[in-house]
């Protein structure tokens, strides 16, 4: 029994330290919900994270990128792969294939990290740069 209670406290912690999981994408202007994506090492250990749930449409599965940057445009942005293949540097992980904003068709320089249990995506182009903050989806699946 206190085994089975040291490893269930154990593996909460260790999934709530991590960046693989479900995120719920907020929008900064009004604070709702946009979307879920579900973040993952792959197995070439890199990290990547596409889009499992839209909110806020009336046909979630029917709606197209026109904007997206190639080879997403005009795809279903349901399924779509916006973290593609970011490396871990120490505690974040940082590469140059995030599609931060698919409504102004760039790719993003891209660093992504847990703070305060909340995971930090934030997206560059050259000096310039803005900060998401996502929330671990919970009973949202």
């Amino acid at each position: 029994m206190f085994l089975t209670g040291l490893f269930l406290a154990f593996s909460t912690t260790f999934s709530q330290g991590s960046v693989e999981g479900v995120w719920k994408t907020i929008d900064h202007e009004t604070g709702k919900a946009k979307s879920l994506v579900k973040v993952y090492i792959g197995p070439d250990g890199k990290l990547y994270g596409k889009i499992i749930k839209l909110y806020g449409y009336e046909k979630p599965e029917e709606r197209i990128c026109e904007n997206c940057p190639a080879p997403y445009t005009n795809q279903k942005i349901l399924g779509m792969q916006i973290i593609n293949g970011l490396t871990r540097r120490g505690n974040e992980w940082v590469g140059d294939q995030l599609l931060f904003a698919p409504d102004r068709k760039n790719y993003y320089d891209a660093k992504i990290w847990l703070e305060d249990g909340k995971l930090k995506v934030r997206g560059y182009i050259g000096w310039f740069y803005s900060t998401q903050t996502w929330e671990r989806a919970t009973g949202d699946l």
